[in-house]
């Protein structure tokens, strides 16, 4: 810490930046911040992930509509960072071609192809194919109405978000970071020119205090919580909560394509080939009053998701079709637009203390896909207050387990085929699609030990509780792995019986 930050004779303060909340844009703070040269904590008061950042629609993408909505700089920002965040998380970040239906009555065909062209190439797309004229009469049409005999193809990509947030936790933390889970910040005040923050442990119920020169707020949507809770500042009312849900279904077509559908309503809906066997339809866009934690799915959206795709799709999606529901809350900035889905999806910084101050910075809003340029921007406010550490890098070096070429997935795939030779087909994908070159690692070298349950082994487990702060079943089962989509009511009862065990070791050990 320099010098510079504290008084001849004080002591030295644990932190130079402490961050509140380990959601994609606090993990993609911590992991540019300590990369740099700083001193990092962060703490989390549920897992990783465990808020809005698991709850998207899967996708690194520009925001098609968003062009509508004139969020030109947003839209190009996005679209830079398909191709750099592919790059450095080849394993959990892979392109996806989208197909968009002409649909006669809503937007015109010349409309679509215009913005189309500007989605092209207002991003700098390298590598990812451009945009194509497609024929619904054909193959791609398929699963279609009738109605649908032209569309457009193009570009984006999916990526496992919870997983994202969790490897740029593990860089952090490889780099130096103190990341904190199940750690509530239950008061951060100033004193004598740094900030005072007091931590309780949501397990143990233990407080400490810890000391840092500056504070970042990153809680989503209890960002004003925390303003006004923590820092005391009862008239914080900064973000506009907004609803997103989401419905996956059984397998809808066979083709590795995703639909991006118009409705009357001027709103989109994705159809997205999802874990192989199911389709993710969503999402919404409504206005949420109440604790985020019960944000749940509400009758009138899943009849919206339902009638949406049935719009298009030859055979109707019912609720029988349903597998799985989830909702999350985005935390947009209240830019006072009068309906939620025309509320701005960018990110607004705001840095707040007086010249002698410790500062604290509150962000509102972001997507995943501009969370690494969030978080440079983040880095250069702070730079304005600490002084300038290092130079931007996270563009360039690769996210735990992605240090291959992105077309390398299969042949990553063929090694574990060969070290682990037990391993069925489905689990040797999901093991490099998810831990790229630490598959083997987290398959015990060839030792995956019992399967608890589709192709989820001891190893996994004990990898995952090792290495990304994973506590129970529900963390590996929807954040660290998918496959609670899977799991029997049984087979998360024993994995939930392994993972008390294996808790109950660690604080022997810890002890």
């Amino acid at each position: 810490m320099n010098a510079a930050l504290r008084k001849p004779g004080e002591a030295l303060l644990d932190f130079d930046v402490f961050i509140i909340g380990g959601g994609i844009n606090g993990c993609g703070i911590a992991r540019d911040a300590v990369g740099r040269g700083y001193r990092v904590g962060l703490a989390e008061m549920n897992d990783l992930a465990s808020g809005t950042s698991s709850w998207s629609t899967k996708l690194v993408h520009g925001g098609l509509r968003y062009l509508e909505q004139y969020e030109f700089s947003l839209v190009r920002h996005a679209l830079q960072e398909r191709e750099v965040l592919w790059s450095i998380a080849p394993h959990i970040i892979r392109p996806l071609r989208f197909v968009l239906p002409h649909h006669a009555g809503l937007r015109p065909a010349w409309l679509l192809r215009t913005g189309l062209f500007l989605y092209d190439h207002i991003g700098g797309r390298k590598t990812l194919k451009p945009t194509t004229t497609v024929d619904l009469d054909g193959p791609l049409g398929a699963p279609l109405k009738d109605d649908y005999h032209k569309g457009f193809e193009y570009s984006d990509a999916r990526v496992d978000d919870a997983r994202l947030v969790v490897l740029n936790a593990r860089d952090a933390a490889a780099r130096g970071a103190t990341i904190m889970v199940r750690t509530k910040v239950v008061e951060a005040r100033r004193q004598d020119g740094a900030w005072q923050i007091t931590l309780r442990d949501t397990e143990s119920g233990l407080t400490r205090t810890v000391t840092a020169a500056f504070l970042v707020n990153v809680g989503g949507p209890w960002v004003d919580e925390i303003i006004r809770g923590a820092m005391g500042r009862n008239e914080a009312r900064h973000v506009r909560l907004v609803q997103g849900s989401h419905i996956v279904t059984r397998k809808l077509y066979e083709h590795d394509r995703a639909y991006i559908f118009q409705n009357e309503d001027g709103r989109i809906i994705f159809a997205i080939p999802y874990e192989e066997d199911f389709t993710l339809v969503g999402t919404t866009d409504r206005d949420y009053e109440g604790d985020p934690a019960k944000v749940a799915i509400t009758e009138e959206e899943t009849s919206y998701l339902l009638g949406a795709a049935s719009e298009y799709f030859r055979q109707p999606v019912t609720a029988d079709d349903i597998v799985w529901t989830y909702s999350g809350v985005r935390p947009l900035y209240d830019d006072g637009a009068t309906k939620a889905q025309e509320a701005t999806r960018d990110y607004v910084l705001k840095v707040e203390g007086g010249r002698d101050e410790a500062k604290v910075l509150n962000c509102f809003g972001g997507k995943i896909t501009t969370y690494r340029v969030l978080s440079e921007e983040v880095l250069a406010k702070i730079e304005d207050t600490l002084g300038a550490r290092g130079k931007r890098w996270t563009g360039t070096r690769p996210l735990p387990g992605g240090d291959f070429a992105v077309d390398g997935l299969a042949a990553l795939e063929d090694r574990l085929r060969q070290a682990v030779p037990g391993f069925d087909e489905r689990t040797v994908r999901r093991m490099a699609r998810s831990y790229g070159t630490d598959a083997l690692a987290a398959a015990g070298n060839g030792a995956p030990g019992g399967d608890l349950g589709h192709g989820l082994h001891e190893a996994e487990i004990d990898w995952l509780t090792s290495n990304e702060w994973a506590r129970t079943a529900e963390d590996i089962l929807w954040r660290r792995t998918k496959l609670g989509l899977r799991f029997s009511d049984g087979e998360t009862q024993r994995l939930a019986a392994h993972m008390e065990e294996l808790e109950a070791r660690r604080k022997i050990a810890a002890a």
